[in-house]
């Protein structure tokens, strides 16, 4: 058993506690109208949820990465969707606090710690997804300024609501060492929206692509060198594909919680659902799965913490498995509930449609299957 540390359940307990009485509650409700809840995310914010692993000295919380997979996990009973935006916005925050020079860490992280101002990672593009290095906007220097042109897609958190963007743009040759990183602010001018996604799931969250037109920003607005930004992006998403990872775990957990209620009062037959023995083994399955992905999250966050070499392999890994077995667990519960469970007013099915975008994003799953393979083949070359 993978035992947390005193404070580690501490932090846990604070994160259910506030998933239990400010997202769960609202969750189907802000699904159904398509909310975004950022009064209620700044409340999470003022609990240090903002800028979990961010320095102390801007606002930040300091804690690590296993503290912040126990955080999402937690959210994430409340609502997945709600708790992944934290997790990009956070990951945002990080990538500014470590590649971000003093002044560019004094200036914008206070108010993202705060949740003040919100942030969004500007990586995909219409025609360069898992291949994130043949991305095509760019970014030109004029003098003291660059101009950006292209289009980003899927941005979550995209439109009037975010104040920030982190946006990977060519500023050199094709390929991975001609992309730079820079922080595009809110209201720039040439920079616009698309319309907001219809989307199977994460609908408490807008998704638009995010569109610059002759976008002129100050040099200041890099974040680290000229061709530093692939190497950035990329450090960013493993601490992203930990986050997803642990947010499928909370989702998935409140989806069994809700058969095991469900299995423990429904009757069939003159039994209680839950007398059946068939019935029995299947939840100790889901149970077992469920736990097992959790473990093989706490050791890769574990990993990240300690700096191992092979950590974005191990990250990769699971990223995979947690992110296949979290939606497979939550399927399986809702098959526990039949028909009732198709039903949106016992939030089963939305957990369903929230979780199946992990497997897809921060890297899809086929993705994390190669950067596995490639380590294991130098291992051996």
């Amino acid at each position: 058993m993978f035992q947390l540390s005193d404070d580690a359940r501490a932090i846990q307990d604070m994160a259910r506690a506030f998933a239990a009485e400010k997202l769960a509650p609202h969750a189907l409700e802000w699904d159904e109208k398509k909310h975004f809840p950022i009064d209620v995310m700044r409340e999470a914010a003022a609990l240090g949820m903002g800028g979990i692993y961010v320095r102390d000295d801007v606002g930040g919380s300091g804690l690590t990465r296993l503290d912040a997979a126990v955080i999402f996990e937690a959210l994430s009973t409340g609502c997945p969707t709600v708790a992944a935006y934290i997790s990009i916005h956070n990951m945002c925050a990080w990538m500014i606090d470590t590649y971000g020079n003093p002044a560019q860490r004094q200036s914008w992280l206070p108010a993202l710690a705060t949740m003040e101002r919100c942030a969004s990672y500007c990586l995909t593009e219409p025609g360069a997804g898992s291949d994130a290095a043949a991305l095509s906007t760019r970014a030109r220097r004029e003098g003291d300024h660059y101009v950006l042109d292209g289009q980003k897609q899927f941005i979550s958190g995209a439109g009037n609501e975010a104040d920030f963007y982190v946006v990977m743009a060519r500023t050199g040759a094709d390929g991975p060492k001609g992309i730079s990183t820079f922080i595009v602010e809110g209201g720039t001018p040439g920079l616009s929206f698309g319309a907001n996604e219809r989307k199977m799931g994460w609908n408490a969250q807008p998704t638009r692509a995010v569109i610059f037109e002759s976008c002129r920003i100050p040099v200041a607005n890099r974040l680290g060198e000229e061709g530093d930004g692939f190497r950035i992006a990329m450090s960013g998403l493993d601490g992203g594909r930990l986050n997803i990872a642990a947010c499928s775990v909370g989702g998935a957990q409140a989806a069994l919680d809700k058969a095991l209620v469900y299995a423990g009062e429904r009757k069939a037959f003159g039994r209680k659902l839950n007398e059946f023995q068939a019935l029995q083994f299947r939840l100790a399955d889901l149970a077992t799965e469920l736990e097992a992905a959790r473990l093989f999250l706490y050791a890769a966050a574990a990993s990240y913490d300690r700096g191992d070499a092979d950590r974005t392999s191990r990250i990769a890994m699971a990223k995979r498995f947690v992110t296949d077995t979290g939606f497979e667990v939550a399927n399986g519960a809702l098959q526990i509930l039949g028909g009732y469970g198709y039903l949106s007013e016992y939030g089963i099915e939305k957990i369903v449609r929230d979780l199946r975008v992990h497997q897809i994003l921060e890297g899809t799953n086929e993705i994390m299957r190669l950067i596995v393979a490639r380590s294991l083949i130098a291992e051996k070359a």
